[in-house]
C-alpha cells in the first residue's frame, strides 16, 4: 500500500500544509497513521478524500456541507438527494454573489469613466470612495469589510 507525507499529499492536491492539518483537526481527513519519528502517513483513500474536498472548496462549498457531501461519499447506499439539495444552495449563494458583482462592476464602470477633468477636489472617484451616500447601491454581501448602504463595515 502506498504511503503519503502531508509534502506530498499537498504538492499531489494542490492543498497548503497547513490547510491539511486544519481539515485533519476538523475531522474532514482522518487523523493517519505516524513513523517512530512522528511523521504522518497518508494512504491512497486519504490523498482521494483530500482531492475531494479541495475540489469542493474550488466550487465553494463550505466546510460543513463538505463533511455532509463526503459522509455521503462513503455511503453509496443512501439517497443522492441530499447532494442534490446541497449544491442547490450553493447553486443559489454563487447566483446571489454574482447579482452583487453585476451591480458592483455597474458602479465602479460609471466611476472609471466619468469624465471629471481638473484637480483630485473634484474628481467623482474620489468623491464616492469619501461619501458612500454618492454610491448606487448596497455594497452588502461583498465579503469582510464590504459596506452597507448605511455606511457601516459589515463582518
Amino acid at each position: 500500500m502506498k504511503e503519503y507525507s502531508i509534502g506530498q499529499m499537498s504538492r499531489r492536491t494542490g492543498v497548503k500544509v497547513t490547510t491539511i492539518r486544519y481539515y485533519e483537526s476538523r475531522g474532514l481527513i482522518p487523523s493517519p497513521a505516524r513513523t517512530a519519528g512522528g511523521q504522518r502517513r497518508y494512504d491512497g483513500a486519504a490523498l482521494e478524500r483530500l482531492a475531494f474536498l479541495r475540489h469542493a472548496r474550488e466550487l465553494g462549498f463550505g466546510l460543513d456541507d463538505i463533511g455532509d457531501l463526503l459522509a455521503l461519499a462513503e455511503a453509496p447506499a443512501e439517497d443522492c438527494a441530499p447532494a442534490h439539495a446541497i449544491a442547490r444552495k450553493q447553486l443559489a449563494a454563487v447566483d446571489r454573489r454574482m447579482a452583487i458583482l453585476a451591480r458592483l462592476r455597474g458602479e465602479l464602470a460609471r466611476l472609471a469613466d466619468a469624465h471629471d477633468t481638473g484637480h483630485a477636489g473634484d474628481c467623482r472617484v474620489i468623491q464616492v470612495l469619501g461619501d458612500h451616500r454618492f454610491c448606487i447601491g448596497s455594497h452588502s454581501g461583498l465579503g469582510e469589510g464590504a459596506v452597507t448602504s448605511g455606511g457601516t463595515p459589515e463582518s
